[in-house]
């Protein structure tokens, strides 16, 4: 149990202290609003993208590929969100929030942090990038889906105008983009030159180091502790309610060892600092959702150890 919260104290507690030092930085007057924006625009546009491309076009896709289990991860992600979103509809009053209320209670962060926690378990995995091609899409077009519908500006247009918007909403989503650009170039099997590689994993990893500080510099305690409740809500969804379905469906389907850790992270890893970057891009709560990011990254250090010890004392993971 002590080495599985250590796992999980690793994976998840210095992401939590990067927010706090962009949290710092913008107090202390080193980081202004400016920036939080010129950052979130650049996240959104360049290094996110690039780094989706660079984990995806990596992973020899002919060799593990497992439809069964990508077809898993994706229809699980599917149900995930119109179950919420379905919910949020009728529970959630206040409709200034529902997109970003759905987008932070469904989007996992297995890109950002779910490779290095199955790592720090596994070593070297192909599973998290074969979760990643079934999840990670799908997270991608629901957001712009659920951000177009249930933007300021949707009551003013009629369900065929808000069709048309998201579709081309997604076709220029730059995160998509990526992601279909490292799947074209893992099935292909293209081999770039190293100062290709270089270049791409230059930027890549600018990502996550910056989506977390622009995350810290734009939180908002105050505006923070007046949407407490969603904010909670969202969380549980996040950590608890999600893999409490969905985890018995997967065992009962015989997924066991770094395929059910990827399903975990899937299920129950903390909201993705991406949906700060899509929701702000799109005009949407930057202030709830950077308090959910903030909240489920700091308690997955817990939820994830009682996932793990649960999952290892049941014998479905080594």
């Amino acid at each position: 149990m002590i080495e599985n919260f250590i796992y999980s104290i690793n994976a998840t507690f210095p992401i939590f202290l990067v927010m706090v030092i962009g949290y710092i930085l913008k107090q202390i007057g080193m980081l202004n609003d400016d920036f939080v924006t010129v950052a979130n625009r650049f996240n959104f546009k360049v290094t996110l993208p690039f780094m989706l491309f660079r984990d995806i076009a990596g992973v020899n896709i002919r060799e593990v590929f497992d439809p069964g289990y990508v077809l898993f991860c994706a229809v699980v992600s599917a149900v995930c969100f119109w179950l919420i979103w379905g919910g949020t509809k009728l529970f959630v009053k206040d409709k200034s929030i529902r997109g970003a209320f759905v987008q932070a209670s469904f989007r996992s962060s297995a890109a950002v942090m779910g490779l290095a926690f199955i790592e720090n378990i596994y070593g070297t995995s192909a599973m998290g990038p074969l979760m990643i091609i079934g999840a990670v899409p799908l997270y991608n077009v629901f957001s712009v889906i659920v951000l177009t519908f249930e933007g300021e500006g949707a009551k003013k247009e009629s369900g065929g105008q808000k069709i048309k918007e998201a579709c081309i909403n997604i076709l220029k989503n730059p995160i998509i983009l990526g992601i279909l650009a490292g799947l074209a170039a893992a099935w292909t099997g293209v081999e770039f030159p190293t100062i290709i590689n270089k270049t791409v994993g230059s930027v890549a990893q600018m990502a996550t180091p910056l989506a977390l500080i622009t995350i810290g510099a734009g939180f908002e305690g105050r505006k923070a502790l007046a949407k407490i409740k969603p904010t909670v809500a969202a969380s549980l969804i996040k950590l608890v309610i999600q893999p409490l379905i969905f985890i018995p469906v997967a065992a009962w389907l015989g997924f066991s060892g770094e395929k059910m850790i990827a399903i975990l992270i899937m299920l129950a890893a903390p909201t993705t600092p991406s949906c700060y970057i899509m929701a702000k891009s799109m005009n949407h709560d930057g202030v709830l959702t950077a308090s959910v990011v903030v909240m489920t990254t700091l308690m997955a250090a817990f939820t994830l150890t009682g996932w793990i010890f649960i999952l290892r004392t049941l014998g479905m993971i080594g």
